[in-house]
């Protein structure tokens, strides 16, 4: 009987209840271009429905940390790692996704260990990191080997080219998620394909990773910055292109902390009514409006909206004069809102950094790096 049970739940069983097997009337996946494999000498194309994070010639879609423009350089179709410049990160945030990276250790090849081509491909702004590594014909510690999830899993084989040679990165990212309090809901996977060999199969991460120590989960936004790492070599990127999983709504930006700052402030309507802007952790923004606090993600650099209902709101700062434009659902033209007040109103109190802030977002640029980007790995 409980055979015949588990085989009944078995048949009720389908990838979507929705559709019934073979059903005519199920629509066909949507028909992209493939692209092209790279060669030893040129890289290949994205597919078509991949975000270009760098093409050979164009560095804007990434960053420093801080959101100031980067000095990492392109050169000879890389954009290479100017040793103690800093990280880079892009300027879009992206949750669970898959990640096509190439790159290349310096060649000669000079030093040993850790002191050898490192850098690395993070994820979660600067929180969970690939290790890039000259690791041909070189020793290290097993977990801080070429496409070791750091500190936590060495790769299933060694996969490594000679320095100078190109080297592909192909990671399918599953970001962790958090509930509204804070609570781990699940934990972060990632499976890497390094130069066309499994070396990571769907690991669950134990938290961020770090050098010396192993450092928790906290909450944090599911979509963040991909950063790469500055470690002291010029490592040599190409080819970087993203195709992001799922079907998010809109885009979102992590902004430099000096143009979220410039939001902050109280905006007054007439008949007393405020709308606070205030600044919370991972790039995001509080909106209290309507006696509601809102956390607001960036669609653009003056555009936001809410996850958790359809408010979007427009900044348009000159000076000292801000004003914001709310729109809620089909409200098209929006309410606006100015600062200074235009009525005397009690300022509305500061939202706190909750962790309900972890649903999806970008990660702030003034948060300074956790043990995960210490120069050490």
């Amino acid at each position: 009987m409980a055979l015949a049970l588990g085989m009944a739940a078995g048949l009720r069983a389908a990838p979507d209840p929705n559709w019934i097997d073979h059903d005519r009337d199920r629509p066909m996946a949507t028909v992209i271009d493939p692209g092209t494999s790279s060669t030893p000498e040129v890289p290949g194309k994205a597919p078509s429905d991949a975000t270009v994070l760098f093409d050979g010639t164009d560095k804007s879609a990434w960053v420093a940390l801080d959101g100031s423009p980067t000095k990492w350089i392109v050169h000879d179709g890389a954009l290479e790692c100017v040793p103690g410049s800093g990280y880079v990160r892009t300027l879009q945030s992206f949750g669970d996704c898959q990640l096509h990276i190439e790159w290349a250790a310096p060649n000669p090849p000079h030093g040993v260990s850790q002191d050898r081509g490192n850098s690395g491909v993070f994820f979660g702004y600067d929180r969970y990191e690939c290790q890039v590594l000259d690791s041909y014909q070189s020793k290290t510690y097993a977990d801080g080997a070429a496409a070791a999830i750091y500190g936590q899993y060495p790769p299933l084989v060694n996969a490594a080219r000679p320095p100078g040679q190109w080297q592909t990165y192909d990671i399918i990212w599953t970001a962790p998620r958090f509930d509204a309090d804070g609570k781990l809901l699940s934990k972060a996977r990632e499976t890497v394909i390094h130069n066309g060999v499994l070396v990571q199969n769907n690991v669950e991460l134990t938290g961020p990773t770090g050098w010396i120590n192993r450092i928790p989960y906290s909450a944090h936004p599911e979509r963040l910055p991909i950063a790469l790492q500055d470690h002291g070599h010029p490592v040599r990127y190409r080819n970087v292109w993203v195709r992001e999983l799922g079907s998010p709504r809109h885009k979102e930006f992590m902004l430099p902390e000096s143009v979220l700052a410039s939001y902050v402030g109280d905006y007054g309507k007439p008949k007393g009514s405020v709308a606070a802007v205030r600044r919370l952790p991972d790039g995001l923004l509080s909106l209290n409006f309507a006696d509601r606090p809102l956390v607001m993600h960036a669609e653009s650099p003056t555009h936001f909206y809410a996850l958790s209902t359809d408010v979007q709101c427009d900044f348009d700062v000159k000076g000292a004069a801000k004003t914001v434009i709310i729109t809620v659902g089909q409200d098209s033209e929006g309410m606006k809102y100015e600062t200074p007040p235009e009525v005397a109103a009690p300022t509305a109190p500061a939202v706190p950094a909750a962790p309900a802030a972890a649903a999806v977002a970008p990660v702030p640029a003034a948060i300074p790096p956790p043990a995960a980007a210490t120069p050490a790995h």
